[in-house]
């Protein structure tokens, strides 16, 4: 087991921030499950061209089902600016929540 754990180790570090990455945290209206997603803002975004790089956006759009209690489906859909940053969500099935709320 030591083996596997310094090989992993390697590979990732504790604590590590990755900037590609987007976390979302979302709690099922149906039966209260809190879900987790991460969204790869390198690759699961897609481009809305505008007339110049400021008018350009990046759509993305998730559908999130819970595995506990019940299996709804819960629709996320985001808008980020040029810069990769968020400007609009949307959210249908669930509510948004903070990490700290998924925490606890």
């Amino acid at each position: 087991m030591g083996l596997f754990k310094k090989i992993s180790d390697l590979f990732s570090s504790p604590g590590a921030q990755d900037d590609s990455a987007y976390w979302l945290y979302v709690k099922c209206n149906r039966c209260g499950e809190v879900i987790r997603t991460r969204i790869d803002m390198r690759n699961d975004l897609s481009m809305n061209y505008g007339s110049s790089e400021a008018g350009t956006t990046y759509f993305c759009r998730k559908m999130l089902m819970g595995e506990k209690r019940c299996f709804q489906r819960i629709e996320v859909e985001l808008t980020f600016d040029h810069r990769r940053q968020l400007i609009d969500r949307q959210i249908h099935g669930g509510d948004f929540i903070t990490a700290e709320e998924y925490s606890s």
